[in-house]
């Protein structure tokens, strides 16, 4: 039971670089939907297992096997490996629980005041735009979706390339990528080694609206100025916005650009490998939690006296 549920703490670490490899080799759109979710399955899993750590642990002290209904000793493996498991397991989820509800109240705040600027402004359309000095343009979440952009901004860009800029929110809207950068986000507490993985969502988001702006304005070189010109000029700005909500100004705004401005790539042999072992990683956390799970669930029956041994 204890080695099954140490499979899914260590399968995350293998994620960055996998996740990273398959951002290279598969189309944007594919690449976004098998990392978003492997990493959101790793992340479940990682927390089931610290889970069952604990309740091991606890069903070790007297009064929780009284509360349990023990008639037998849990066998659970030794007391020198799964008593400091189980501590180890309670501040894993102690720091876990701490970081997602700082996390989505900060956001649910940010939000909130995303939101009610924006409702102050007069709309055209699903455009928003506010007076501030700051070049800034964001795609905002809600009913309904909005893009919203500062004078600043429109000072900045030429007509075409506000065009491709709203090309590329209006895509990161239709394509639901605050779903994608929320879950990310909140994976990313549930093990350490997934907090880098967020970074590929957030680098794949982008580049999805960067392929449907391109297609939009029917010119990929003057999306690469529009998206290029408009990161140089937010680099200062300090809107106070969620980070689920996407920004054509966000990510590793050079590749971004070297990857409009080269010629779109044939799919690479390798990706079907590559998201194979994507999903074999999210498999074989799923299989090995629930084996965990199953065989704790078990020796809890037997430690009952419900089953033989």
């Amino acid at each position: 039971m204890a080695i099954a549920l140490i499979v899914p703490l260590v399968l995350p670490f293998a994620m960055p670089a996998l996740a990273r490899r398959a951002l290279e080799r598969l189309a944007p759109a594919p690449a976004l939907w098998v990392v978003t979710c492997s990493m959101v399955v790793l992340a479940c899993c990682s927390l089931t297992a610290l889970g069952a750590f604990v309740l091991t642990g606890l069903l070790q002290l007297p009064q929780f096997a009284a509360l349990g209904e023990l008639v037998r000793p849990l066998r659970a493996g030794s007391d020198m490996f799964i008593v400091p498991a189980a501590a180890f397991s309670v501040g894993a989820l102690a720091v876990c629980l701490w970081t997602v509800v700082r996390t989505v109240l900060r956001q649910a705040r940010a939000f909130r005041a995303a939101t009610t600027e924006a409702d102050r402004r007069a709309t055209a359309g699903d455009l928003c735009v506010i007076d501030s000095p700051r070049p800034d343009a964001y795609a905002l979440p809600g009913r309904p979706h909005r893009i919203v952009v500062t004078t600043g901004m429109l000072r900045t860009l030429g007509p075409d390339e506000r065009e491709a800029l709203f090309a590329h929110e209006r895509a990161h809207n239709a394509g639901g990528h605050h779903y994608f950068l929320a879950a990310a986000e909140l994976a990313a507490h549930c093990h350490p080694a997934l907090r880098s993985v967020a970074g590929v969502v957030r680098l794949a988001v982008e580049r999805v609206a960067d392929e449907a702006a391109a297609v939009a304005v029917g010119d990929r070189r003057l999306t690469a100025r529009a998206i290029g010109r408009a990161a140089l000029a937010a680099r200062t700005a300090h809107e106070e916005r969620p980070s689920f909500a996407p920004a054509a100004t966000t990510g590793p705004v050079p590749q971004r650009v070297a990857a409009l401005l080269a010629a779109p790539r044939a799919p690479h042999r390798a990706a079907p490998w590559i998201a194979a072992l994507l999903l074999a990683c999210a498999t074989l956390s799923v299989g090995a939690s629930a084996t965990g799970v199953i065989g704790f669930h078990h020796e809890v029956e037997i430690a009952q006296g419900e089953e033989g041994y």
